[in-house]
């Protein structure tokens, strides 16, 4: 018998969860009305309790560090990555990555990899928790869950020049609204802050879904950083759409006809063999009814019936899947190996 446990699933409730922060904290700069409004709601925010464990080895996390600016508004730190990494060079992102196996929850890695990458303190008293998102999909079939925090205490970033080539803030109400928060230049003119692209994403089962990506201008591309798109910028819309709340942004979030995300990712954890091989090398329990539940897959028994728990369909539900894996494979060879599944 091997004297190292398996890794646990990852529990999305187990994670620090401190006493409402006081807006009257002397270390907080003075806040406007809507700032004030925006930490409520977020130090309100509570996700919805996942459904079934997600494999520690496909899980990852990003820090959405947020800190008051001198006129009291809202600001998110982003950083540059460096453009000799393998993936995602140079593009605009949160600090984040992937779980490790020390990690004891969620949280503790955000902040492990914000201190790693651009020397965030981890301590809870400095940068306290306000909410933990509920996860995404990235491209990479990684399950991201973002961790929202506040910076109350100024910091001297230290950059990991091996990942991160340069920090910047942009303001986070910036993600509500298509007109730019900062003067536009004569030559960018032409180039919305704000714009999308819709486009048909195949999931892992085989079918064609509708998906959008959005995009946002920070006013610094003229020094070579790269626009806010794809996670980064899903990611950093919903925490704006939660702390405005009531409000809702002046665009469409969402094109018409898309799955819930939790059904998205139920459909790539029960579709893709990635997240098999990763519960089984894990030696991790699931309850694949709940899975196919969840990403709407129904089984049906050999007489044609429907089951109640789905556990006598799984065989039929498979074969579905890989017909329609095959379709997917198909589809991109046609397209030349360019799937997009950004979101």
């Amino acid at each position: 018998m091997s004297d190292k446990a398996a890794p646990q699933p990852l529990n999305l409730l187990e994670y620090h969860r401190p006493k409402r922060i006081r807006l009257s904290d002397p270390r907080i700069p003075p806040l406007t009305a809507e700032s004030k409004r925006c930490l409520r709601n977020l130090a309100a925010y509570r996700p919805r309790k996942a459904l079934y464990p997600y494999p520690r080895t496909r899980s990852a996390a990003v820090i959405v560090a947020l800190f008051v600016g001198r006129m009291g508004d809202l600001y998110v730190l982003l950083n540059r990555r460096s453009a000799t990494l393998r993936s995602y060079a140079g593009d605009t992102s949160l600090p984040g990555g992937k779980v490790d196996p020390d990690d004891k929850s969620l949280e503790e890695t955000a902040r492990r990899e914000a201190f790693e990458e651009i020397g965030l303190p981890r301590d809870r008293l400095k940068v306290p928790l306000l909410c933990i998102l509920e996860p995404f999909m990235a491209s990479n079939k990684l399950i991201v869950t973002p961790v929202v925090v506040l910076i109350l205490d100024p910091i001297v970033p230290i950059l990991n020049t091996a990942e991160v080539t340069s920090l910047f803030s942009h303001p986070l109400s910036a993600f509500m609204s298509s007109s730019p928060p900062f003067p536009t230049e004569s030559e960018l003119v032409e180039v919305p802050y704000h714009s999308v692209n819709d486009f048909v994403s195949v999931d892992a089962l085989g079918r064609e879904r509708p998906a959008r990506v959005h995009r946002f201008l920070t006013g610094r591309e003229a020094g070579g950083i790269k626009p806010i798109f794809g996670m980064t910028s899903a990611v950093l819309i919903e925490a704006a759409c939660i702390a405005h709340a009531p409000r809702v942004p002046d665009y469409e979030v969402y094109p018409p006809g898309v799955d819930p995300r939790d059904k998205r990712i139920a459909i790539e954890v029960f579709g893709n063999p990635i997240f098999r091989k990763a519960y089984e090398e894990e030696g991790v329990s699931v309850d694949w009814a709940v899975v196919r539940r969840v990403a709407g897959v129904r089984g049906r028994r050999k007489d044609g019936r429907r089951d109640r728990d789905g556990s006598e369909g799984e065989a039929e539900a498979d074969t579905e899947v890989s017909e329609g894996q095959e379709h997917g494979r198909r589809r991109r060879r046609r397209m030349g190996g360019r799937v997009w599944s950004k979101l």
